[in-house]
């Protein structure tokens, strides 16, 4: 099973399979394989050196990141997404390490693609492919060929080129297909196709259902319903905070009548979850995922609230000391982590590496051991096999003697009134281990109204309230909509926006001055343990 197999099906195809929200183009997908077939062309023409071309794009969700994939597909290239959220010497350095041989962007990108080598602008004469040709004979290329190489978030360190193979993109095309879409769907793409989620989970079942794609460059909260009306989407794809922005909008009486039947995605609050199916009548799968794809659990709309999925055979929780399987997580009535330091362990795929290919000219030592891989994601399993997600190694704290993820509280907090966005992580204790910090995107704070939400709170740990709060306009983000928490984490509670805070145990708040933050400057040095503030501010 290849992209380029499911290209090929469709080279006939003529019903509508692309469209442009933001000027209105269309395609059939006749037309979409004939363009694709003119792009890899253009591609077959610029390999030299003994090796597939490495063509780096750096570009919104424009037709012509479909073409030149279909493109990579039909030729053996291999498509490099670059991310334009990073800094012009971040992605001189993602380009050199992924071999990029030429990049491709458009002008509101000219400012970054300069030191990536030879660069041609799509939209100017030096660009040129073929409108239309034969679809190539691609009988060599194989399910293990690379076609792609996409990078990590980072929103926990430098980002690693992931080697994308067809069978990486055709194996959840095929199966999302299968459960979720038909010839007859529309998909709606408005989540960057530099991210794995967009191309596994929008472009690749809509090509294998031959349903329509449509494109929309950015995604923007208050174009998200006008769009999926005015085309007849009936299937989202989403990641991150996309739903909460969404429900951020004005609500109307009239949001549910719309054709969606389906959001799929990830990383969304189980109460932001179930405000946008209310709210716009469709049914959410938020599903577990990560670029590397080596891990698959299966949402279960009849599961425990806040559950993953349960685990498939060949995945488990294992303690990352040991290696031995975790035990089943013990819950109190207000579903209330008792056996935290038991039950937590890491999500592992213990009988082989999944769709994980590895990463492009980078061992990983970190995720594969032994055979098996190690994804970095710390989650518990109750006695009947349902997974909650924890948060990443990186998103583990300990306050007070207690280990438990960040996750864990912000699936606590998610239904926070008045608050865009919010994220929590953990910033050092003067004394010893962590304290939880919250920020949220909010136009204002009330500490009296949330400190009288925390204690109407059954679910929330004895550990878990935020010593600090920060209130900001908005949160740091990747375009992919997840918060990079690793820029709050650094900034702590020394950051230009207000902060407020909790001195004793009291659920009691009030503003951080600068004499406090003097305070707890002096308390650190005092406890020799001021390098955790410098190294981290």
């Amino acid at each position: 099973m290849t992209v380029a197999s499911l290209l090929a099906a469709r080279a006939d195809d003529g019903r509508t399979g692309l469209v442009s929200a933001d000027d209105g183009r269309t395609w059939t997908w006749a037309e979409v394989v004939a363009a694709c077939a003119g792009r890899a062309a253009w591609l077959s023409a610029r390999t030299t050196g003994g090796r597939p071309l490495h063509v780096g794009v750096l570009l919104d969700n424009v037709p012509e990141l479909v073409f030149l994939l279909g493109g990579a597909a039909l030729s053996g290239s291999v498509v490099v997404a670059l991310n334009p959220t990073r800094s012009a010497a971040e992605l001189a350095g993602d380009a050199a390490r992924a071999d990029c041989d030429l990049v491709l962007t458009e002008e509101r990108y000219a400012h970054l693609a300069e030191g990536l080598g030879q660069v041609i602008d799509i939209g100017g004469p030096g660009y040129a492919p073929p409108d239309t040709a034969e679809t190539p004979e691609t009988g060599w290329i194989t399910d293990s060929t690379l076609l792609m190489l996409i990078f990590t978030s980072g929103t926990s360190g430098r980002p690693r080129a992931v080697r994308v193979t067809h069978r990486k993109v055709a194996v959840p095309g095929e199966n999302l297909a299968g459960r979720l879409l038909d010839a007859d769907g529309v998909v709606y793409c408005p989540m960057p196709l530099f991210h794995s989620g967009a191309i596994m989970a929008a472009y690749a079942p809509a090509l294998a259902a031959g349903a329509t794609l449509v494109l929309r460059s950015r995604f923007t909260a208050s174009g998200l319903l006008p769009d999926v009306r005015a085309h007849g989407c009936t299937y989202l794809h989403y990641v991150g905070k996309a739903l909460s922005y969404a429900l951020a909008t004005p609500p109307a009486d009239d949001d549910a009548d719309n054709p969606l039947k389906v959001a799929f995605g990830n990383e969304a609050a189980p109460a932001e979850q179930a405000a946008f199916q209310k709210r716009f009548g469709c049914f959410v799968v938020d599903a577990y995922g990560s670029s590397e794809t080596a891990i698959a659990v299966s949402p279960d709309p009849f599961g425990p609230p806040g559950a993953l999925g349960k685990l498939t055979d060949g995945v488990r929780v294992l303690n990352p000391e040991t290696g031995e399987p975790c035990p089943p997580a013990r819950l109190d009535a207000g579903g209330r982590l008792l056996n935290p330091d038991e039950a937590i362990g890491e999500l592992v795929a213990t009988e082989g590496n999944g769709l994980f290919d590895g990463y492009y000219n980078e061992d990983a030592p970190d995720r594969v051991r032994e055979g098996m891989f190690w994804s970095g994601d710390h989650a518990y399993a109750d006695e009947n096999g349902y997974a909650f997600f924890v948060g990443r190694t990186a998103d583990r704290l300990r306050v007070d003697g207690e280990n438990f993820g960040a996750a864990q509280v912000e699936r606590v907090l998610a239904d926070l009134p008045d608050v865009r966005q919010l994220a929590v992580y953990g910033v050092p204790d003067a004394a010893s281990g962590d304290q939880v910090m919250l920020a949220l995107a909010a136009d204002g704070f009330d500490p009296e109204a949330f400190a009288a939400y925390l204690r109407g709170r059954a679910d929330l740990g004895p550990k878990w309230p935020p010593r600090y709060v920060r209130v900001a306009p908005d949160l740091p983000a990747t375009a992919s909509n997840k918060i990079l928490k690793r820029e709050l984490a650094k900034d702590g509670w020394r950051t230009g926006d207000p902060v407020w805070w909790r001195p004793g145990r009291e659920l009691a708040y009030r503003r951080l001055t600068p004499e406090d933050a003097a305070a707890l400057r002096e308390e650190f040095a005092r406890r020799g343990r001021l390098h955790l503030l410098e190294g981290s501010g």
